[in-house]
């Protein structure tokens, strides 16, 4: 599901990524933890193939960074559901219309948007928050909506990029229960945290970064 071989990536200050070794199976919940510019968003970065390694080979599903043509970027994508620390829904968009844009950028059918996002926000606990715009939800509201739009294509794997670095511990906690519900139907979840009490508890597999160097995994 993913792999990095021997994976370099490495930025101008000199931080990055270095001879990483990963692999997470499918349907596996997966966190990856580490403090501050440790490497835990170059890692997803690389995963989305938002960037490409210096050197080794990421593979996803079927595809491989060595032989990644960005023709193929929109299929790699759909498999992918992407969630952010900083929620970037679109304020001018209520949180049906903000849900529902990756299913317009395919191209699905009015109904099938409508049906596919009703039934995600009901998933999601937001069903009557649907027509409301992103400064009207909490900050734990905005994040069940980001992980909603994330599934919206149905995804394999979802990635998670610090989803509970802005929330209180309690909302923090509710978030990552919901990741949990959506991991046991089949989606593998690699979520990055630099909050270890929140998570030592939980019984998921932890990959711990530090300074761009992977020490367990």
């Amino acid at each position: 599901m993913i792999g990095f071989n021997n994976v370099t990536y490495s930025y101008p200050n000199g931080m990055g990524v270095f001879n990483a070794h990963l692999r997470i199976l499918p349907g596996e919940f997966t966190f990856l933890i580490g403090p501050s510019g440790a490497g835990k968003t170059t890692i997803i970065r690389l995963i989305y193939m938002d960037l490409l390694p210096d050197r080794g080979e990421v593979h996803i599903n079927r595809y491989s960074s060595n032989k990644f043509r960005k023709r193929k970027m929109p299929n790699l994508r759909r498999d992918i559901g992407m969630i952010s620390q900083n929620f970037n829904l679109l304020n001018d968009r209520n949180l049906f219309e903000n849900v529902a844009l990756p299913l317009h950028v395919i191209g699905y059918h009015k109904k099938e948007v409508h049906d596919r996002v009703m039934a995600l926000l009901i998933e999601v606990g937001l069903e009557d928050k649907a027509f409301e715009y992103p400064r009207e939800l909490s900050g734990g509201e905005q994040q069940r909506a980001c992980i909603a739009r994330g599934l919206v294509k149905d995804p394999d794997i979802i990635l998670a990029d610090e989803p509970t670095g802005n929330l209180d511990p309690s909302t923090a906690l509710q978030i990552i229960r919901l990741l949990e519900r959506i991991n046991r139907k089949g989606t593998t979840v690699l979520m990055t945290s630099h909050n270890y009490r929140l998570i030592k508890e939980l019984g998921h597999r932890f990959i711990e970064i530090k300074n761009g160097i992977i020490q367990t995994g």
